[in-house]
């Protein structure tokens, strides 16, 4: 009786009133990172953002930047795999594009691991065997690409640095974030893949990324276990 009477009122109230409307929240990323960074620099009050994404691969499917670029955002994006350059170019012509890889020591390039699959070409042979051993995905290629360090992306391309930092490099992340001067650097947000390639919904978790990122002074803010999202604790807690 009473659930009967509470239809009718809406009934009634739903005559002179529209029912409220569900916005979507659109998200290009994995598991919606995007829309989490969004949230945390519009808390900030800042709508538009420098971003430098290495690892750029598809500039709009499973991507952490191309919902700020819609949004009026420029940035850096940075992809090994030379294919994938005319289609970021042309999804993005507002971005700067950058077709290196990113390098952790002094070599100026080194060998990039293509496999028959997208999104798994890697520089690292031990990700690499590591992959093809499940059997299901084969590398097909090996070739040589250009590096640059990542001090040296941001020095290049940047006043000052950037905003956001996504980085999804397959197996070589925290080699590059241990090679980023920090003191000079200290980019407010850097979200990075922290769980380890597989074939099916159990991915292990690299907990050391987060440990190192804690030790320079950063904090996790979110994590959608694909990708964690860190803060640095300077920037964050001076709003």
């Amino acid at each position: 009786m009473i659930q009967q009477l509470k239809n009718r009122i809406k009934k009634l109230v739903f005559k002179v009133m529209k029912p409220p409307t569900v916005i979507m929240q659109t998200s290009y990323s994995q598991a919606g990172e995007d829309a989490i960074l969004k949230f945390l620099f519009n808390d900030f009050g800042k709508h538009q953002i420098s971003y430098l994404d290495i690892g750029t691969n598809y500039p709009t499917l499973g991507n952490n930047t191309f919902l700020f670029y819609s949004k009026g955002s420029r940035g850096v994006c940075v992809e090994a795999d030379a294919s994938l350059i005319s289609l970021i170019k042309e999804s993005r012509p507002h971005d700067k594009v950058i077709s290196v890889g990113v390098s952790v020591s002094g070599e100026t390039e080194a060998d990039f691991y293509v496999f028959d699959v997208d999104g798994l070409n890697t520089f690292s042979k031990e990700e690499a065997d590591y992959r093809s051993g499940f059997g299901n995905c084969k590398v097909i290629d090996v070739i040589k690409v250009p590096l640059i360090n990542i001090n040296d992306l941001i020095k290049d391309n940047f006043q000052s640095y950037p905003d956001l930092l996504s980085i999804d490099i397959e197996g070589l992340d925290l080699e590059v974030l241990k090679s980023l001067n920090y003191n000079l650097y200290p980019i407010p947000v850097i979200c990075v893949e922290t769980c380890q390639y597989s074939e099916n919904h159990i991915r292990p978790k690299n907990h050391t990324i987060r440990q190192f990122m804690e030790s320079v002074g950063y904090e996790v803010y979110a994590d959608t276990y694909i990708n964690t999202i860190f803060v640095n604790k300077k920037w964050f807690y001076n709003k």
